[in-house]
């Protein structure tokens, strides 16, 4: 590795620590309870509830296990980018930073589609000719993304009240959920049968398939860290706020999900705005139709929250591989006056917007969606394989003192670490499968998995042509 012989961009001031527990609780929460997965997990039927346990027990439980290791062993900026390089190396900590904010570019678009949705039934008649309107869900995620890079731009002290105000969009709308699926279970008992014979997933490719979605939904725990150095008392701060947001996090899914099934049919539970729709029919029943316009507003926050949260860590990934000189010096400089890395997050920004921008040529608004949130799961994963294997790798390393360990120290790490692998790489297997309606399979796959060693490559040779004008700068000595 050649990170110490190069010298570092040279920034005009130090980044600023200006997150707290409770600003990064919210920020967990914003970023990894979309509303929009409860909606979806409802509409394929009470089975979804163990899935929702398998994947917590089985994904989110060592991905947050290992985060908060991980963050309080290297609480550097950068989060998983460092502890893969730290494992395995330069090349590994590229194509893992590489592959996760580009996976995340599509995130942007389709989770402010579901916003752009969602605000149309506040609107009520008057946004009903909007509904297929590609130019409308366009405007919407560009302005977004647009006010989320500025605001991210001048500085976490700004942007972090974004986030704070758009986690309101996620803990009223939850509230109205609950109160109403009580209120429905009182008048009318439940909607649907929570039998054991509808409890059990159906053991078939479709409902396999599913899974991965169900899974793609409790990422976002890992977020935080890549702003290590802009979190006050990173190590102790960053595990504290995992565990508090990550029991929220995994009891408002499942607390949701059956909620959503006592109040409805999983078979009138379905759209790009289904958290919405679900929610407008509950009140309609009940003549509680004033309460659908406010909700829905703020199922618009819980979106931009997610965008907010997701642009603010992902665009750090960029600014530390400008510093290491894997991108164009560049990216990792920090502005003057806001002390931001203002390039990286402008940069970030920008592309996302192309996103917004590309995702609507030639299609309709629900198929660019679909699409949108496919192309996400399978890229999405691959960093998480790294993360769990550097984990794995790191654990013959000393800690620091006033590290927080996993209780169980190095024998449970490990556990955890080789259960979050291998639900990562079937879940990697299972993204690739094409749905049951999907004419032609065999093309679908080879799409998948052509599109994903196109972009794997665009990020290896990226890699070593940086990688050779880092040697190439080197001076004789140094390259001893």
């Amino acid at each position: 590795m050649l990170r110490e012989s190069m010298p570092e961009t040279p920034t005009p001031c130090a980044l600023k620590r200006e997150l707290g527990l409770v600003d990064l609780v919210l920020f967990y929460v914003a970023g990894g309870l979309s509303l929009r997965w409860i909606a979806t997990a409802a509409a394929a039927g009470p089975s979804t509830i163990l899935v929702w346990i398998f994947a917590c027990l089985c994904f989110f439980v060592p991905l947050a296990a290992c985060v908060l290791e991980l963050s309080s062993r290297y609480p550097e900026e950068g989060g998983l980018y460092v502890w893969t390089r730290l494992a395995f190396g330069d090349f590994s900590g590229f194509i893992a930073a590489w592959t996760y904010w580009m996976s995340n570019l599509p995130y942007f678009p389709a989770v402010l589609y579901f916003g752009a949705g969602s605000a149309l039934f506040a609107l009520g008649k008057r946004g009903e000719h909007l509904t297929n309107e590609p130019v409308y869900y366009m405007s919407f995620a560009l302005v977004w993304l647009a006010v989320i890079t500025i605001l991210n731009i001048l500085g976490l002290k700004r942007a972090k009240w974004l986030n704070n105000c758009c986690s309101a969009g996620t803990w009223i709308p939850m509230a109205v959920l609950l109160g109403l699926a009580a209120i429905f279970a009182h008048r009318y008992g439940s909607a649907t049968s929570f039998s054991a014979v509808h409890l059990v997933p159906h053991a078939d490719l479709k409902n396999a398939i599913f899974w991965s979605t169900i899974f793609f939904a409790f990422g976002g725990v890992e977020t935080g860290s890549f702003m290590g150095e802009e979190i006050k008392d990173a190590r102790r701060t960053i595990p504290r706020a995992i565990i508090i947001s990550g029991a929220l996090v995994a009891a408002c899914y499942i607390a949701g999900t059956i909620a959503m099934l006592i109040a409805l049919p999983s078979a009138s539970i379905s759209g790009v705005g289904g958290f919405v729709s679900a929610i407008s029919l509950m009140c309609t029943k009940l003549s509680l139709g004033w309460l659908i316009a406010p909700v829905a507003l703020l199922v618009v926050l819980n979106s931009v929250g997610s965008a907010t949260a997701y642009l603010s860590s992902t665009s750090r990934l960029p600014f530390v591989a400008g510093i290491d000189r894997y991108l164009p010096p560049i990216f990792g400089r920090v502005h003057p006056r806001w002390c931001t890395p203002w390039i990286a997050i402008g940069a970030y920004g920008a592309v996302g917007m192309l996103c917004a921008l590309l995702s609507q040529a030639g299609t309709t608004v629900r198929s660019a969606y679909d699409v949108l949130v496919s192309m996400s799961i399978i890229t999405y994963f691959i960093p998480f394989a790294f993360l769990f294997a550097s984990m794995i790798r790191l654990q013959r390393e000393p800690a620091a003192p006033g590290t927080i360990r996993i209780p169980g120290g190095k024998p449970v790490a490990i556990v955890l670490a080789s259960l979050g692998l291998l639900t990562t790489l079937l879940t990697i297997v299972l993204s690739v499968i094409p749905p049951d309606e999907e004419p032609n399979k065999p093309l679908a796959i080879a799409k998948v998995i052509g599109s994903t060693i196109f972009l794997v490559a665009a990020g290896v040779a990226i890699y070593y042509v940086a990688n050779r004008r880092r040697v190439t700068a080197l001076s004789p000595v140094e390259k001893l």
